[in-house]
């Protein structure tokens, strides 16, 4: 059982993680991808796009700082840096921008698969009638790489990795809650048609505001923590 003080440490650290995610904000972006699909093709992207994300989360996790070492980069300045990202995504959801650019993005994409089905649905129309193909491959790209394992959760993860780089035990918790987070991620899109009906945009709104608030507080206190260390160690 982890203790009250591993709790207080690695709550904020799901918190933080959930929300630069975003499950809930991404079940509009996955039902636009996957619309027209059965239930089967749906059910097999949500947990590859999930286990995909949580194994790029995880090996950044692992050799993310040793990556920077070879650039010369140092924690302190990714603390900053990465704070500083964290803070701009904090105020692109409380000005409701981030969804916005997730939703046109999906949509993008979405048409460009459409667009590359029908040209393909023209030049298999010349030849011998075959079994249906196989619904495009949405769960790497664009479901995984970059709206679920993109540079903001990658941030998060080296930056909560190298808070607790003398400690063995959070770290490998640090790794236990982004696979807690991509269960709920996977949990939301095999839920998806549900969700969407019963979250409301005016509710969704609000938990989007509010979690940005919460995410602007931590990223300060990333940017806080950087500096301390870089000038007053």
């Amino acid at each position: 059982m982890p203790s009250l003080d591993m709790l207080s440490e690695l709550i904020p650290a799901f918190v933080t993680l959930f929300v630069i995610i975003d499950p809930i904000g991404l079940v509009p972006v996955f039902i636009v991808l996957t619309q027209g699909t059965d239930t089967r093709h749906r059910r097999r992207m949500a947990i590859r796009a999930c286990i995909a994300s949580f194994l790029i989360l995880a090996a950044f996790a692992v050799v993310g700082e040793s990556v920077l070492g070879i650039f010369g980069i140092h924690m302190p300045a990714f603390r900053i840096a990465g704070g500083t990202l964290l803070f701009l995504i904090a105020l692109e959801m409380l000005f409701e921008r981030r969804s916005q650019k997730r939703n046109q993005r999906a949509e993008q994409v979405h048409q460009e698969l459409e667009d590359e089905h029908e040209l393909d649905q023209q030049i298999t129309d010349t030849k011998p009638a075959q079994p249906d193909e196989e619904p495009d491959d949405i769960s790497i790209f664009p479901m995984s790489i970059p709206f679920l394992a993109g540079p903001g959760s990658i941030a998060t993860v080296m930056l909560l990795m190298g808070k607790y780089e003398n400690s063995v035990v959070m770290q490998v918790s640090v790794v236990a809650v982004v696979g807690l987070v991509m269960l709920c991620a996977l949990t939301m899109f095999l839920l998806a048609n549900l969700v969407a009906k019963r979250l409301s945009p005016t509710v969704a709104t609000v938990i989007s505001r509010l979690l940005g608030m919460i995410l602007a507080a931590l990223a300060v206190q990333f940017i806080i923590d950087g500096i301390k260390q870089a000038f007053f160690p």
